[in-house]
């Protein structure tokens, strides 16, 4: 699909650019996600857009934490031990440092979130295992 597919797929909470696809991260990812970083200059936001059914394999924000901003489309969010929680344009994550979470599209809707990066000395990103396909199909 061209952005512009993606982006009526998504609807109208689709305001800032799709980007290319997501290739520097893809090995952490089931499916293809999209990515353009809409700055770079003190807190790092990306426009992250997700494919149906595309995830994010397990990870933890060292140091640093993240905020997810929900612009379009239905998605999962989902902390280790916790169940997962139902997303929609408006919804607004706050990911504490040294969480171990994921987070992607419904399996079949397009999703897209801001990803804003909290800026802490020495933050890092630990990426680990994929969701459990079984899990993730009985969402």
């Amino acid at each position: 699909m061209n952005e512009s597919e993606i982006r009526a797929a998504l609807g109208p909470g689709a305001v800032f650019p799709v980007g290319g696809e997501n290739t520097a991260f893809a090995q952490y990812f089931v499916g293809t996600s999209y990515l353009t970083m809409l700055t770079t200059q003190g807190v790092g936001v990306g426009n992250v857009t997700f494919e149906p059914g595309c995830r994010n394999n397990w990870h933890i924000h060292h140091k640093g934490g993240q905020i997810l901003l929900v612009t379009a489309g239905r998605g999962w969010y989902q902390e280790w031990g916790q169940p997962a929680r139902a997303l929609k344009p408006g919804d607004v994550v706050n990911i504490p440092p040294e969480v171990k979470h994921w987070h992607g599209a419904a399996r079949d809707a397009w999703f897209q979130h801001l990803a804003l990066e909290v800026p802490a000395q020495g933050a890092s990103n630990e990426w680990l295992e994929p969701v459990d396909e079984t899990a993730y199909n009985e969402l």
